[in-house]
């Protein structure tokens, strides 16, 4: 005869199979450099901390860091270039450009302000891509992801978002200094065609920079023609500032696009910290009810052994 708490035993083991006492698993052949003990070898250890290394993050920080550092660097050399242009050939009293002076002095303080943040923020950011990484490595070990982590990571995403839309200002207003320097160099060549050919005086081809308005109108010269345009674009001042306002504008796409990196990697990040919580949340239920069950096995064979 089989006794009600027998048959309530038999149940609960049908409707839950992964919860009975015994289970047996495959234990896996030793390889490599593990000892018997279960202590893994050099070779495993690296092999584990290379696949806990944020690759894409790594990549974003080292293209962010090298487009700052172009950027920053190549544009205050520009800039000191650029006032030693304009103080020699095309502004000689000093209160015209006084202003712009000032202007170009307080940008290059900027560009100091602006390599230490980037400096911190891509470490940051490159910290948390080791944090994410992990979170999602050890999502069914120790690893706990909490509600003030997901927010940091939604923050990060927030303002990597804002960064970027400042960044593509800048961009676009450090290709100014390129147009008016490129203007400037296909003026000269111009004169040197003109000399060649010998149709048209170079003298009548001029360049005014009092039109950009980055001078006055009433400085002195305000503009260059003929030859002594065609020296200034021979000067070491001209050709490094030129050049380097180049660098300087390709330093700040990059960073554009490290932006844009960054970007895609957090807001991917985010998402895995949000299903990772989600599965916390579904182990806790399942190791409760598992819980559960035990407690009610345990007490039907207490029924069991006492109707015996």
């Amino acid at each position: 005869v089989i006794t009600r708490p027998e048959m309530e035993i038999g149940r609960y083991h049908w409707m839950y199979r992964s919860s009975r006492p015994h289970r047996y698993h495959h234990v896996p052949a030793l390889r490599g450099n593990i000892s018997p003990l279960g202590i893994q070898g050099c070779f495993e250890c690296c092999i584990k901390c290379l696949g806990g290394v944020p690759y894409a993050s790594l990549v974003a920080t080292i293209l962010c860091f090298s487009g700052v550092a172009l950027f920053c660097g190549c544009g205050h050399v520009a800039l000191t270039g650029t006032v030693s242009i304009l103080e020699q050939h095309f502004s000689t009293n000093a209160s015209d450009h006084a202003l712009l002076s000032e202007v170009i002095q307080l940008m290059q303080y900027v560009i100091y302000g602006i390599a230490s943040f980037f400096f911190l923020y891509g470490i940051i950011l490159l910290a948390e891509g080791f944090y994410t990484t992990s979170a999602v490595k050890e999502l069914h070990g120790e690893f706990k992801t909490t509600a003030c982590g997901r927010c940091i990571s939604g923050m990060f995403v927030f303002l990597t978002y804002v960064l970027g839309v400042a960044w593509l200002g800048v961009f676009g207003f450090s290709a100014v200094p390129v147009f008016m320097f490129y203007n400037i160099w296909s003026t000269c060549e111009v004169i040197k065609s003109l000399q060649t050919n010998m149709t048209v005086p170079g003298d009548q081809v001029c360049v005014d920079i009092r039109q950009y308005g980055i001078i006055p109108w009433n400085a002195v010269p305000g503009k260059a023609c003929g030859p002594i345009l065609e020296n200034i674009c021979n000067t070491n001042e001209f050709y490094m500032s030129y050049h380097l306002f180049i660098v300087a504008c390709a330093g700040a796409g990059a960073t554009v696009i490290a932006l844009i990196h960054f970007l895609m990697i957090l807001s991917s990040n985010w998402a895995y910290l949000k299903d990772a919580s989600k599965m916390q949340a579904y182990q806790d239920i399942k190791a409760k009810e598992e819980q559960e069950l035990q407690d009610i096995q345990s007490r039907s064979k207490e029924q069991l052994n006492s109707y015996t």
